[in-house]
């Protein structure tokens, strides 16, 4: 343990001295060049990621699909049996049979009698129906089953899509650094730095860059007590709300509810918003957006525009797999059940969500 933490700071050491000072990315006669070879390599290894989260996602739907497959051929087996005494009964009806039933009824010649027939007679006809009834419900069973295995297909094949388009990526992405480092005056140095990226984004980047949405989304979880530290920001009007969240009152929120946010703050510009910090030789930068979604409940969902770490920007594969894993949005029902966000503004430095009651 000592030695792989030891290995680690190394890395980290290395790392900030080389590949995060500027010095010297300048010191090579194509300082940009460098840069994007570099960002390319991180891309690498985040779709190579992405790629086995598919992988994955493809062996769990190819086995669900072949479990569905064997249920449906045991639903088709029973579905028959049911059909064929379903079938009989129905037959009994059109053919007049069950009528016969009834004209025995009232041929009785006492009442007894016919209170014994009657009970014979219902507990046939109870019978009938229920029998009609097990198989419409394995009827319907049996068509719920062709309908899941036909999404799981649907689903199948368009991870398989995604599965190549993302490999299609990392063909090109790897093309480009291949010739990159053939081209370089010293590609021993080029690929040091690569492999000393990559090993420090795996060991520690990644990591740092999830303690930060981490510790987002626990705070977004508990944003209804922003509105216990800032009542003024929601304003009423009839049946129309209006709620004001400035910037410097949610950063404050948020650094109420952990440390880590006095070294990282929300800004919000026109149409935009941007988080970013920086605690030692890590820096992070994420923009993004907000959206009003009512599925499947009304919130107010942030998205990942463009994720930078240390000055690199990482694909949308991480930006999709973060906002996956972390919620960062809030949900004005929480704050106050009768009501629904309708829209939200990006402002200088504010955002406007406009509310209803929900009726």
């Amino acid at each position: 343990m000592l030695r792989q933490t030891l290995r680690l700071l190394v890395t980290a050491a290395w790392f900030a001295a080389s590949v995060l000072a500027p010095g010297t990315l300048l010191a090579d006669p194509n300082p940009d060049d460098t840069h994007q070879v570099l960002e390319n390599s991180l891309s690498i290894i985040e779709i190579d990621r992405e790629i086995a989260k598919i992988e994955q996602q493809q062996q769990d739907l190819e086995h669900s699909i072949a479990a569905n497959q064997s249920s449906l051929s045991a639903k088709e087996k029973e579905i028959g049996t049911s059909r064929e005494a379903a079938g009989e009964r129905i037959r009994a009806y059109y053919m007049g049979e069950r009528e016969d039933l009834l004209a025995a009824l009232l041929s009785v010649k006492s009442f007894r009698d016919f209170l014994t027939a009657y009970d014979y007679i219902s507990l046939i006809f109870e019978q009938d129906q229920k029998v009609i009834r097990e198989y419409k419900q394995a009827y319907a069973a049996l068509e719920q089953n062709e309908q899941e295995l036909e999404q799981l297909s649907d689903q199948l094949k368009q991870t398989k899509s995604d599965l190549l388009a993302q490999r299609d990526r990392v063909e090109a992405l790897q093309e480009d650094v291949d010739q990159s480092i053939a081209d370089s005056e010293d590609p021993e140095q080029l690929k040091e730095m690569i492999d000393q990226l990559g090993s420090y984004w795996n060991n520690v980047g990644l990591e740092e860059v999830r303690k930060y949405f981490k510790a987002l989304d626990g705070a977004m979880r508990d944003f209804p007590d922003f509105l216990e530290q800032n009542g003024a920001s929601l304003v009423t009007n009839g049946l129309n709300y209006t709620l004001t969240i400035k910037e410097k009152e949610l950063n404050a929120f948020l650094l109420s509810k952990n440390e880590l946010f006095k070294n990282f703050a929300f800004h919000f510009e026109k149409n935009q918003v941007t988080a970013e910090g920086k605690e030692g030789e890590l820096e992070l930068r994420v923009e993004g957006h907000y959206s009003v979604e009512n599925e499947p409940e009304n919130a107010i969902i942030f998205h990942v525009d463009k994720l930078v770490f240390n000055g690199f920007t990482l694909p949308d594969t991480t930006a999709r797999d973060l906002e996956e894993q972390f919620d960062l949005g809030f949900y004005p029902q929480e704050m106050m059940p009768f009501i629904k966000a309708e829209s939200v503004e990006l402002k200088d430095q504010q955002m406007i969500v406009k509310l209803k009651l929900a009726l």
